[in-house]
């Protein structure tokens, strides 16, 4: 290793090393160093002969209740909320309850309360298309009603 640079030594090192693993790794058959494992727990498998004897595989269906070794049972497909397949305008408006004596406050009450209910990250993937519409035609007929009451309170 005189006369070598680091970078020479060091990679004469490694290549010492890694030639020694793998006399190691053909005289057991397996690796006697896995990285990040030390050889632990792999290695104190693989010798015990646990990891070659299927011995995990029994254990866990020894164990296992019926429940858990049953296949799972299919899900009933869902139903679509009845709220959510009214789509058009005059019917959410209908269902936000607008009428022309509103209050900011009372708008924004209307809007928690239809959002609570319609959000589409509160119903089913396949309903969130109609959640989502739902959701923005009523934002819009909200926003109106406020814009139009700012108009009505500058007069």
């Amino acid at each position: 290793m005189f006369g070598m640079s680091v970078f020479q030594s060091v990679l004469e090192r490694l290549k010492a090393e890694e030639d020694e693993e793998s006399a190691a790794e053909d005289e057991q058959g397996a690796p006697a160093n896995i990285r990040g494992l030390n050889g632990g727990f792999v290695g104190n498998l693989a010798a015990s002969g646990i990891a070659d004897s299927g011995a995990v595989q029994r254990a866990y269906f020894d164990t296992a209740s019926e429940e858990m070794l049953e296949p799972p049972k299919p899900r009933p497909k869902p139903v679509m909320p009845e709220h959510l397949a009214r789509i058009r305008p005059e019917q959410i408006a209908a269902d936000l309850g607008l009428t022309d004596t509103e209050t900011p406050q009372g708008l924004a009450d209307k809007r928690r309360r239809f959002a609570a209910e319609n959000h589409p990250d509160r119903h089913h993937l396949e309903f969130r298309a109609n959640a989502t519409i739902r959701m923005k035609i009523a934002n819009m007929l909200i926003d109106e009603a406020q814009r139009r009451l700012r108009l009505m309170q500058r007069r």
